[in-house]
C-alpha cells in the first residue's frame, strides 16, 4: 500500500527536481556559489528558521498525543540548539553582524513562505501545518544525500551539506514523515487533499527560496 507521504512526494516531484537542478544547489556543490549570495541566503534562512521553530511549538499546543508533542517540542529546541547555532558559526566566519541582521528585512519569498505555513495552521488544521513543515525537513535531507558523495571544495559549503546528511538529521526527517503519515491516516479525504496542497505549496516555496537568494530579492 502506498503511504500518504509517498503520494505527496510524487505530487511534488517536478518541483523537487527543479530544486535539485537549481544553480544555487549545484554551485554549493562545486564551490562556485558567490560568497555574497550565500551570506544573503543565511540571513533570510535565519528569519525562516526562527519562525519554523515557533510553528513546531504552536502545532504541538494543538495536539494531544504526548509522543507527537514531545517530538515537535524537541524539534523546536533542536533548531535553537543545533541548526540555528550552526548558522551562527557561519555568520562569524562571514562577518555577518547582529546589526546587519537587524537592518535586513525579510525578503518577499521568505515572508510569503512563513505566512503560508502560519495560514495552514491558523486558518486550517494542525495536519495541514504538519504537511507544510515536511518539505523543509525532507527536501534538504535529499539534497544533502545527493551532494555528500562529491562534497564541496569550499569548507563552509561542505559543512552546510553535512548538516543535512547527518544521522541525527535523517532520523528527524524519518520521524516527521511518520508523523505526517499518522496524521493523514486519521484524516478524511478532504483533509488529506488539503494536506497534499500544503506540502506541494511548501515545496514550491523551497524552490523559490533558492532563486530568492540568487536574485538577492528585495521589496
Amino acid at each position: 500500500m502506498t503511504t500518504f507521504t509517498t503520494q505527496i512526494h510524487t505530487a511534488a516531484e517536478p518541483c523537487w527536481q527543479k530544486s535539485f537542478d537549481h544553480p544555487f544547489v549545484h554551485e554549493i556543490g562545486d564551490g562556485s556559489l558567490p560568497n555574497d549570495v550565500f551570506r544573503y541566503y543565511l540571513i533570510q534562512d535565519r528569519y525562516y528558521l526562527n519562525e519554523f521553530g515557533k510553528l513546531h511549538e504552536k502545532i504541538a499546543e494543538k495536539l494531544t498525543d504526548k509522543e507527537d508533542v514531545d517530538f515537535l517540542m524537541a524539534g523546536a529546541q533542536g533548531l535553537k540548539d543545533g541548526e540555528i547555532a550552526v548558522r551562527e558559526g557561519f555568520f562569524d566566519r562571514l562577518g555577518i553582524t547582529p546589526d546587519e541582521i537587524a537592518h535586513t528585512p525579510m525578503a518577499p519569498t521568505a515572508y510569503n513562505y512563513v505566512n503560508h505555513m502560519y495560514s495552514e495552521l491558523d486558518r486550517g488544521t494542525p495536519g495541514r501545518a504538519i504537511a507544510g513543515l515536511l518539505p523543509c525537513y525532507w527536501l534538504y535531507n535529499e539534497i544533502g544525500q545527493r551532494l555528500i558523495a562529491a562534497g564541496s571544495p569550499v569548507e563552509l559549503y561542505e559543512r552546510w551539506i553535512e548538516t543535512y546528511d547527518s544521522d541525527d538529521y535523517t532520523d528527524s526527517v524519518n520521524t516527521m514523515i511518520q508523523l505526517t503519515n499518522k496524521t493523514a491516516d486519521n484524516a478524511d479525504d478532504t483533509e488529506r487533499a488539503q494536506m497534499q496542497d500544503s506540502f506541494v505549496r511548501s515545496s514550491a516555496y523551497e524552490l523559490a527560496f533558492w532563486q530568492m537568494a540568487m536574485d538577492k530579492q528585495a521589496w
